[in-house]
């Protein structure tokens, strides 16, 4: 074997135990470059097996001498898919020992250089709302001194097997830093359950809970959440539809339109009234209204469709 291939087995051996640290289906890749910042073009949404692949990885490894810095994140689309990045850069040497011993331990730690490192906390292993992930991004963030900058639901971190192309974390010979996996564990962090009760309620907007509509949910077993406000409920209640519906696992980019008439399909196939079942989809489908020109009469029609259906079985 040459040096290049004995490099590459490295890399892809890297590579392959974050994943298994951080098991997903679909995994955004980005290549920032070190000194102008800009990204490489296209998107890369890959799937693990592409990832690992011999040509995927030369291509990364060729980006990355070209001074490219090599960036990952579980993808789950508009939603966080449960995990969330603390960037421990700034954070005294005790901080790994402090998380774990308060139940937020990580997955995976990544040193990006020498002394400097990243924390994934692996917080559910279904995806969640954008808000309820940035809110305990922030929440880790304060509690162990880490980049408030890098706390939002969709921060990227790096990928262990390549180097780190900034120029001030050049080691003393003029060379960059390997990205090393100095930790990994796909396990939930022990105090998750808390984390995403904190986040809710931080999320909380004015109102009585008594004042809000109460949804029918998932015959899935998926717990009550009356207690967060009926935006954020909405958002949840889609999304555990499109869980269970498999979305992700079936469709690299979902039209969400069709998804929007499964769910109101379920939702009324529940007994959630007509209205309900408009907010869910108004509130909870991504990045709604998308390219509806007249939203009010799209959500009409995808109601009356499913109600159609409905009657017809």
């Amino acid at each position: 074997m040459d040096s290049f291939d004995d490099a590459l087995a490295r890399t892809r051996q890297a590579v392959r135990r974050q994943l298994q640290a951080m098991p997903y289906a679909r995994y955004e890749i980005r290549l920032v470059h070190s000194h102008s910042r800009r990204c490489w073009p296209g998107e890369r949404r890959w799937p693990p097996a592409q990832l690992l692949d011999a040509a995927t990885l030369r291509f990364l490894r060729i980006r990355n001498r070209e001074g490219y810095d090599v960036y990952i994140r579980p993808w789950a689309g508009p939603f966080n898919a449960g995990y969330v990045l603390v960037d421990l850069d700034a954070s005294p040497p005790s901080v790994l020992h402090c998380m774990r011993s308060h139940g937020h331990e990580p997955c995976a730690v990544i040193e990006t250089s020498p002394g400097n490192l990243q924390a994934w906390v692996r917080i559910t292993l279904e995806p969640l709302p954008a808000t309820v992930a940035t809110a305990i991004g922030r929440h880790l963030a304060r509690e162990y001194e880490a980049d408030p900058a890098s706390a939002d639901w969709r921060h990227l971190g790096r990928l262990a097997g390549f180097t780190n192309q900034k120029p001030g974390r050049r080691l003393d010979n003029g060379l960059a830093p390997w990205v090393k996996l100095l930790f990994a564990d796909p396990s939930l962090a022990s105090d998750a359950g808390s984390l995403r009760q904190a986040a809710h309620r931080m999320c909380d907007s004015p109102g009585s809970p008594a004042s809000r509509p109460t949804l029918a949910r998932p015959t899935c077993g998926v717990a009550a959440v009356h207690s967060t406000p009926f935006a954020a409920e909405a958002t949840i209640v889609y999304q555990q539809w499109v869980d269970r519906f498999g979305i992700w696992r079936k469709f690299a980019e979902p039209d969400w339109s069709v998804v929007d008439f499964w769910v109101a399909r379920a939702l009324l196939e529940e007994g959630v009234p007509p209205a309900e079942v408009e907010a869910v989809i108004r509130l909870g489908s991504p990045a709604f209204p998308r390219h509806h020109p007249k939203p009010a009469d799209y959500l009409r029609r995808t109601i009356d469709r499913a109600r159609a259906e409905r009657s017809a079985r």
